[in-house]
């Protein structure tokens, strides 16, 4: 891997399934594979779909437990551990970063990582010697909250943090095909490349109001959930700058519509 550079890229990465680390599928090769693209991080920060707060909120724990945070999954998911150290002086830069943008931050140190930030690292960085932390989404915020939430992320990566958003580029869990591998039906592929359009063209604007200008946007989400990580991609990918225009890093399907879109900026 290269040395840390002057500013460290941003990633949003589509998590699919808990199954993710044992499934023989496209995402999972392109997840091993790329932690030797990436420049060597001091640290990474997560936000994950699967964790949400009142106020934002950070993993503060020097050793961050592994969460089994889904059920009726074979026993050899729940045996996996992913044990990272945190870095509970980084998560007190991090909320002082977020208080100085006008918001109430918290620290938790009994929080460990859920499935939306292990479940990925443990593929991108199995050696498990890069320490990690966990920001939460802020519950029932919007898209512009979490673009300006990124936003007060930006400076973390000059300083060799990198800022991971774990998401789904189409989620929609009962529309899942489980036992197949059938092609992703056309409102997924619709929403999908719509996505993709928006975000290398770092249109902001229409991807704050993705739920009234995508096509089935509320098909491919009906829940905000995995996609509002994206979001603070994308204000940490610009920082002061009005947007910033993405990269498609890995583009697939999983279990019928679920897609495993993922996005770089700065890489």
């Amino acid at each position: 891997m290269s040395t840390v550079p002057e500013i460290m890229p941003v990633l949003f990465l589509s998590h699919g399934s808990p199954t993710l680390p044992f499934d023989n599928v496209p995402a999972r090769d392109f997840m091993m594979r790329l932690g030797a693209k990436l420049p060597r991080p001091t640290a990474i920060l997560c936000i994950s779909a699967h964790w949400e707060a009142a106020a934002p909120s950070v993993t503060a724990s020097a050793s961050p437990s592994t969460i089994h945070d889904f059920y009726g999954f074979p026993q050899a998911l729940y045996d996996l551990q992913y044990d990272v150290p945190g870095d509970p002086a980084l998560a007190q830069r991090i909320a002082k970063l977020i208080e100085a943008g006008g918001y109430n931050a918290l620290l938790s140190s009994d929080r460990g990582l859920d499935h939306g930030a292990w479940n990925p690292l443990m593929l991108i960085y199995p050696q498990s010697d890069v320490p990690v932390l966990q920001l939460s989404l802020i519950h029932h915020g919007k898209t512009g909250d979490h673009i300006a939430l990124g936003r007060l992320l930006a400076p973390l990566r000059a300083e060799g943090v990198l800022i991971i958003a774990s998401g789904g580029a189409v989620h929609n869990l009962r529309a899942v095909e489980w036992g197949g591998r059938t092609p992703p039906p056309d409102w997924a592929s619709a929403f999908d490349a719509w996505l993709r359009a928006q975000i290398e063209s770092g249109d902001f604007e229409a991807l704050g109001d993705y739920r009234a200008q995508a096509p089935d946007a509320a098909i491919a989400h009906p829940s905000e959930d995995h996609l509002m990580p994206l979001f603070v991609a994308l204000g940490a990918a610009a920082g002061q700058l009005p947007a910033a225009k993405g990269t498609l890093i890995h583009g697939s399907f999983t279990f019928g519509s679920l897609s495993m879109a993922s996005y770089a900026w700065g890489l």
